[in-house]
């Protein structure tokens, strides 16, 4: 059996979204790749908070991604992403591959599949169940939302003070709100990945999810 390349790359730890650091991170890459040969699908993403998005985007749609043995694997960065695909096509040449990626990381994905010689445009990757987060995950969600929205659910999450604190800053003041907001999310890897699931679920309460996760969805 061939090796399935670990993850290396700086994500966050349990899918809860409580814990974060590197060694988190290859736990959760670990246990997904422990699936992989069960899987029907295999979804690759960057990170934990791609992953937590997805599974919380489905769960809410009613579906049970492990009943349907759709893996979502958080590989440490695109940078590995060849690596994992090269691995995985030739001893799962049955199971459905998929991908989601942010827009400065598509040009690594799409030479990822190249290696395979599963696509190279934007649309020929979609093709294949690879989709494109412009500009990143965390954007989408916010542009999907609203400023408003966004700042509701700081401050049901009580971060509406760390907020406003954050937006005194020299650096940020008079800033865009959806760029501060951005920036205060990922400024913070325990908060990027609990906004994840909380920002995906008012998305879907409001028929708002982004394009990317719903069409990767489909796909799987």
């Amino acid at each position: 059996m061939a090796t399935i390349p670990r993850a290396d790359g700086p994500t966050a730890g349990a899918v809860d979204g409580r814990l974060g650091g590197n060694a988190a991170s290859l736990r959760a890459t670990a246990q997904a790749l422990a699936k992989v040969e069960s899987a029907a699908a295999v979804v690759l993403v960057e990170g934990i908070s791609d992953q937590i998005a997805l599974e919380t985007a489905a769960a809410c749609q009613g579906r049970d991604l492990e009943v349907e043995r759709v893996v979502i694997v958080p590989i440490g960065g695109a940078h590995a992403v060849g690596r994992f695909v090269t691995t995985l096509a030739p001893t799962r040449p049955t199971v459905r591959l998929a991908g989601l990626c942010d827009l400065r990381e598509e040009t690594i994905f799409r030479r990822g599949l190249d290696l395979t010689r599963l696509g190279r445009t934007r649309t020929d990757i979609e093709h294949v169940g690879c989709f494109v987060c412009v500009n990143d995950l965390e954007e989408q969600l916010i542009r999907a939302l609203g400023t408003a929205r966004v700042e509701a659910l700081f401050d049901a999450q009580g971060d509406l003070r760390a907020f406003r604190s954050f937006q005194s800053q020299p650096a940020w003041r008079g800033r865009e709100p959806e760029a501060q907001m951005w920036r205060f999310l990922r400024s913070s890897s325990r908060r990027n990945l609990r906004y994840a699931r909380r920002l995906v679920e008012a998305a879907v309460a409001r028929d708002a999810l982004p394009q990317p996760l719903d069409a990767l969805l489909a796909a799987v």
